[in-house]
């Protein structure tokens, strides 16, 4: 600990994102990351605006991806918000929105950023326990809380919340945001902007980090009344008015653009998911209904921690979480064909070893 740190440095416990090894080559289904490239019209875009204007400061605004995300979704311009991933999203909006005089609700179970993002806006928190099978108990989401924030499908779970039970849980809590964070929609789930315009405490954030293959060009967005909007631009103009370069907005506003390229790709990463399932459970393994571009898995007789260092020693990257009630699960992002099926052979001489 550093004496020029301040108590709240000192008392952090930050988020620890997946491995990124530099010391061989692995197969990597450990960070979630799109198997597929960009769309090629990404690419182009990106060049095309690789040129002297990068001197200039971008748009503060982000209008042109604002209008395109907008048309995208059927929703008025400002109705729609960006940023620098849905993470930094997440940052402003438990900032804007978040009641530090009482708990926010969130599982028990789920993406480990909530946690951290609480206790840097000090923020309490209520976790709320999946149940058995690792569902979202809507209806234990109380009302007397500070905000509410659920990722839909879950993480690391991969589990989806039904747009009906969506509705219940807004229905129940209508003086508090509630964020619904959808990472991982765009592969088996429903939306839950469709919602945003009979609930005006709704936020939806998503990202282009995973069906869009842009996890490495940082851009997201949220979708809710303009009230709430306007929320986050005060938190973002008050930490950084310039959150998206040049190059990011181009590429974004293709990547919408191009809508056959996403449903290719998202459908072939939902063939492979399926596929390798069925292989899964052949293998006696345990696997949760995923609507994600991963898998959660479970083996009854080899411990998940074990697994995880025999793949890894095999070459294959997966993730173990060392957190009571999923100790003994595996979460693994869905990969080519290819690296999937090497993932299958690897299990298979663990298994049979």
């Amino acid at each position: 600990m550093s004496k020029f740190w301040s108590p709240l440095t000192a008392s952090l416990v930050p988020y620890v994102p997946g491995e990124q090894p530099k010391d061989k080559t692995y197969i990597k289904l450990n960070t979630n990351e799109n198997p597929y490239p960009p769309s090629p019209k990404v690419i182009d875009a990106i060049a095309e605006a690789n040129n002297a204007d990068l001197r200039l400061y971008p748009d503060p605004t982000c209008e042109s991806l604002v209008q395109a995300a907008a048309k995208y979704y059927g929703l008025p311009t400002g109705e729609v918000f960006v940023g620098n991933g849905s993470d930094e999203i997440l940052a402003f909006a438990f900032a804007a929105f978040f009641d530090p005089a009482k708990k926010i609700l969130f599982p028990d179970i789920t993406y480990s950023f909530y946690k951290v993002y609480a206790k840097l806006y000090g923020l309490n928190a209520d976790l709320i326990p999946l149940d058995e099978q690792f569902n979202v108990p809507v209806h234990a989401f109380h009302p007397d809380n500070g905000g509410v924030v659920i990722p839909n499908p879950n993480a690391p779970t991969a589990q989806l919340l039904a747009l009906d039970d969506i509705r219940t849980l807004l229905a129940g809590q209508p003086n508090q945001v509630v964020i619904i964070d959808e990472a991982y929609i765009d592969f088996g789930g429903q939306s839950a902007i469709a919602l945003i315009q009979d609930f005006p405490n709704l936020l939806v954030v998503q990202t282009l980090s995973k069906s869009r293959s842009l996890a490495g060009l940082r851009v997201g967005f949220a979708f809710g009344s303009e009230e709430l909007i306007e929320g986050l631009n005060r938190i973002k103009n008050s930490f950084n008015s310039y959150t998206i370069d040049r190059l990011a907005l181009a590429g974004a506003v293709a990547a919408l653009e191009d809508d056959a390229y996403f449903r290719n790709t998202t459908a072939r990463v939902i063939a492979t998911r399926e596929r390798v399932t069925k292989q899964l459970l052949e293998l006696g393994f345990k696997v949760t209904d995923s609507k994600a571009n991963f898998v959660f898995i479970s083996h009854k007789e080899i411990a998940a921690k074990v697994l995880f260092q025999q793949l890894r020693d095999k070459g294959v990257l997966v993730r173990y979480f060392d957190q009571a009630r999923i100790d003994q699960y595996l979460r693994v992002s869905i990969g080519t064909d290819e690296e999937m099926d090497a993932f299958v052979a690897a299990l298979q001489e663990i298994i049979g070893s």
